[in-house]
Order: C-alpha cells, then structure tokens, then sequence
C-alpha cells in the first residue's frame, strides 16, 4: 500500500510542476483560471493521500472547503468567459 500512495505522490508532484508551469506562461487568462482550477483539484488529491497514510480524518472538512471553492471558481470563470462572447457576439 505504502508503494501505490509512494506513486501517487509523485505523479501528483509532477502534474503540479506542469500545472504551475500552464499557469506562468499560459498565453490567455483562461488558460490561466483553468490551470489554477486543476491546481485545486490537485491540492485536494494531495491532502486525500495524506489523509490515507496519516489514517485520520482531521483533512475532510477542508477537502469540502476546496472542493467546493474549486466548484465557485470553475462556474464563476466559465459564467465570466460565457459572458464576453456574448458580449462580442452581439456587437457584431
């Protein structure tokens, strides 16, 4: 078991390296939002395989805060985004 979460933090290691690189030189700012948004989505994996190897539950309240925070900040960019083309379509 020690081996498999060993893996999955490395994995997640290098998807975070990736991540942060996405969002420092992603070329739109929704490039950035949706790199920032896997970010999160990262983090909350992280502190669920910390949470298996310490075996407790003490990181459950916050994996509900990031989750839900991940879940705001995805509606409100793509209602953001949503809104801009509309904006656009319409002037034309």
């Amino acid at each position: 078991m020690s081996i498999v979460l060993a893996i999955s933090v490395a994995m997640l290691a290098v998807a975070a390296v990736a991540t942060v690189a996405r969002m420092t030189i992603g070329p739109t700012m929704l490039d950035r939002a949706v790199a920032l948004d896997v970010f999160v989505a990262i983090a909350i994996c992280g502190l669920a395989i910390e949470a298996a190897i310490n075996r407790h539950t003490f990181t459950v309240p916050i994996l509900l805060v990031l989750t839900l925070l991940g879940f705001v900040g995805s509606v409100s960019v793509a209602r953001f985004t949503k809104g801009s083309d509309d904006i656009e379509a319409e002037r034309s």
